[in-house]
């Protein structure tokens, strides 16, 4: 995979190595663009602006 790096400090890349082997991804890259692509899903469909302002009124940041 060509591109961007991410830094990563050891201790977490050694914990996301070890969840990718027990997982059975060929690579640490696989697992974390499949992690990422995941999250970003899941925010992605509660970016709802309605959503988030409903959601704002509940905490109490806007009326």
């Amino acid at each position: 995979m060509f591109g961007p790096k991410i830094k990563l400090s050891k201790d977490l890349y050694e914990k996301v190595k070890r969840l990718a082997e027990l997982s059975g991804y060929s690579s640490v890259d696989e697992f974390v663009v499949h992690v990422l692509e995941k999250e970003i899903t899941k925010v992605s469909q509660d970016d709802d602006e309605e959503k988030v302002k409903e959601r704002l009124k509940g905490l109490g940041y806007i009326s």
